[in-house]
């Protein structure tokens, strides 16, 4: 990834990490998040963070970003929906319970 820019927005805001994160990539999110110019607390249009993951079940996922101590947990997206919602609204009740 030298000469990567992993912060690019595509055209809808997604970064490199929030695409990891919103497929179950955990290997790649592992190694972005690894990296120091990387922000695990980037947000999308939508106001969201890789922690999003939580709506697909994506439960590793969850707790790959969480490890940092650069991101908040609660933070509301444009429908003031916090991915703890999502992942109850979607019957994920794993993470819901952590």
């Amino acid at each position: 990834m030298e000469g990567c820019d992993t912060e690019q927005e595509d055209c809808i805001g997604k970064t490199p990490l929030v695409w990891a994160a919103t497929n179950g990539c955990e290997g790649v999110a592992e190694t972005l998040l690894g990296r120091n110019d990387v922000s695990a607390d980037k947000i999308d249009k939508c106001c969201r963070t890789p922690l999003y993951a939580a709506r697909n079940g994506h439960e590793g996922m969850v707790k790959i970003p969480l490890r940092r101590d650069d991101i908040g947990p609660d933070k509301p997206d444009i429908y003031n929906q916090t991915p703890l919602f999502y992942a109850a609204r979607s019957g994920h009740e794993g993470m819901v319970k952590k």
